[in-house]
């Protein structure tokens, strides 16, 4: 423990702001790296362990719609299957992979496709090249006197990336906190035959019934080109955490959301505490110049991060819930300190925090490098030893978010430990999104569940209070059928997903008008929008491959058999029972 007491001051004086003046991150690695042997995708958080099944012989860099298309048509009349990557790589699902070890395929980088950036003042609409990184389409638009209503909270994604998976932000007003629900326009490079010269710009307009199935596309109807999306004047927005406690969260949900059109609630179980977001926007004469800087996107010390890793490891090797806990209450004392990244000039000074749309909504200046001084990273860099975690997300029809809640809650209550190991990163961030027409949006009015748990380094090794995180992914998918965010998430979440989407057919019907050759289609792709289970094989549960049906799917030697659920009976979860080893 005296190792952990001198962490928990490490990272006091960190986030305190007792280190050097000017910490800048290290640059993140493009994703795509060729040799002469090929070319390899990696993952932005090193999620894919087997890098093999991200291989292919060619890529292709375009810089111009046209060259774009060539590409497409050279995969045409070459056969190739054809998978696009930007320059980010942030889906957990390998979205973005061609077949495993299939060497007949081409890999597309939009990284170098995103100069153009074209305002239409007049009529409120921006279109923009699909390689365009958000952060660099928000400081235009806003130079512009404009907004964009909707954004992630994460800014290391592309336009292309963050539509085709369908990314959000928080809101049940207006259009709503999905992104594409504020595209108006998407132009698409599809395959065609040689008289068509193999490949063709198709331009879907606002009337176009093609626009619901390419809004998100998941990456399987074509290359996204270009996006237009809607625009409003500028504006300002000014931003209020309450932490409270957490008794009223299943009751007062809906009226949180209906009262703040930028409103979300962030839940720590373990702590019994609950953040409720107070964000409205206000006019540009209101005075203020905040900034969000999210405390999880900030550049953290490489130092401090590894540090939070090793301890965290040594923590689940000793299987310290007291640890884990001592941890998370740290955690959430500092983001209370700090407003939780929000600045109102360069610190935070107090609440409220007013500041222009494009500098509250989305966040990651972890990404970001202004000098040559290299001390910090993203604390998930996977070239550091620092942290390597899970996310699900599973969004809810909001009339059944609350019993889901009530569930949580009695789980909870069993071992409010158990629950310490999320409430380290971010607890459950709980966001709004409206009722869309894409076929693969939501719809009804849904509520969405984030959380963030340990992931081990090796896929074998099970992890502390694995049951509880499997209970709750099975209550949430299988008991209350909530959706899987397209872009995160393990395998199992996406079980049955054609049944969730009433217009899953019209989406297929998209599909095969778009993409007759199947060329963009790839066992990975078809494991997320089939929703089929792996074989299963000895340890297939312990990375969300499958649920446990027999111990050894999960972990015999470690002390890990197939279990009932404790709350959610139906479940199979794989929970440490060293007396069934006897």
């Amino acid at each position: 423990m005296a190792f952990f007491s001198l962490l928990l001051e490490v990272i006091l004086l960190f986030l305190l702001g007792e280190k050097p003046q000017t910490i800048n991150a290290i640059s993140p690695q493009p994703p795509l790296r060729c040799n002469g042997n090929g070319c390899t995708l990696y993952n932005a958080y090193g999620a894919w362990n087997d890098r093999k099944d991200c291989q292919v012989t060619n890529a292709s860099y375009p810089t111009t719609e046209e060259e774009l298309r060539l590409a497409v048509a050279y995969a045409n009349q070459n056969k190739l299957k054809v998978k696009v990557v930007s320059g980010f790589s942030h889906t957990i699902p390998k979205l973005a992979c061609p077949e495993t070890q299939n060497w007949n395929s081409l890999l597309i980088s939009t990284s170098k496709y995103n100069t153009n950036i074209d305002i239409d003042t007049a009529n409120l609409a921006v279109t923009v090249d699909a390689g365009v990184g958000l952060r660099q389409l928000i400081d235009r638009v806003e130079e512009a006197g404009l907004s964009l209503v909707a954004a992630p909270y994460w800014e290391g994604v592309s336009v292309g990336g963050l539509i085709n998976t369908g990314s959000h932000g928080s809101s049940w007003w207006g259009k709503g906190g999905a992104v594409h629900d504020h595209v108006i326009g998407i132009s698409l490079v599809v395959p065609t035959k040689e008289s068509e010269r193999y490949a063709k710009v198709v331009r879907i307009g606002s009337q176009d019934p093609l626009l619901n199935a390419a809004k998100v596309s998941v990456g399987t109807l074509g290359v996204i080109s270009k996006v237009t999306l809607s625009l409003v004047p500028g504006f300002k927005r000014s931003i209020t955490y309450n932490f409270t406690e957490d008794s009223e969260i299943e009751n007062v949900y809906m009226d949180h959301a209906k009262l703040y059109e930028f409103g979300d609630i962030t839940w720590y179980p373990s702590r019994r505490t609950a953040v409720y977001r107070y964000d409205n926007r206000v006019p540009l004469t209101a005075s203020g110049d905040g900034v969000y800087d999210f405390l999880g996107f900030q550049a953290n010390s490489i130092i401090v991060s590894e540090s939070i890793r090793a301890t965290e490891k040594s923590l689940e090797n000793t299987r310290d819930v007291n640890g884990k806990c001592a941890l998370a209450s740290t955690s959430l004392g500092f983001k209370k300190l700090i407003g939780n990244g929000l600045k109102n000039n360069l610190i935070f000074t107090g609440y409220p925090v007013v500041g222009r749309q494009g500098k509250m909504q989305t966040s990651g200046s972890c990404l970001y490098s202004p000098s040559i001084r290299i001390d910090a990273s993203c604390s998930w860099d996977p070239r550091i030893k620092g942290l390597f975690f899970y996310e699900t997300t599973a969004i809810f029809p909001d009339s059944k978010f609350a019993d889901f809640i009530r569930d949580v809650k009695k789980l909870r209550d069993i071992k409010p430990d158990n629950f310490c190991g999320t409430d380290i990163y971010n607890g459950f961030l709980i966001r709004f999104i409206k009722a869309s027409q894409a076929y693969l949006g939501q719809p009804e009015d849904s509520v969405v569940v984030d959380f963030n748990y340990y992931r081990a380094n090796e896929a074998s090794t099970p992890r502390l209070n694995q049951d509880v995180w499997e209970e709750v992914e099975q209550m949430a998918f299988f008991k209350y059928e909530a959706k899987p965010h397209w872009a995160k998430n393990r395998n199992i979440a996406f079980l049955g997903v054609q049944k969730k989407y009433p217009n899953f057919s019209k989406f297929l019907a998209a599909k095969k008008q778009l993409d007759r050759q199947k060329m963009f289609s790839s066992e990975w792709a078809d494991e997320i929008l089939l929703g089929k289970e792996a074989p299963k094989s000895d340890g297939c549960a312990l990375e969300g491959q499958c649920i446990c049906s027999e111990d050894r799917h999960c972990s015999p030697k470690s002390g890990y058999f197939c279990k009932q659920g404790v709350v959610y009976k139906e479940a199979r979860v794989c929970r440490y029972s060293p007396i069934d080893m006897e």
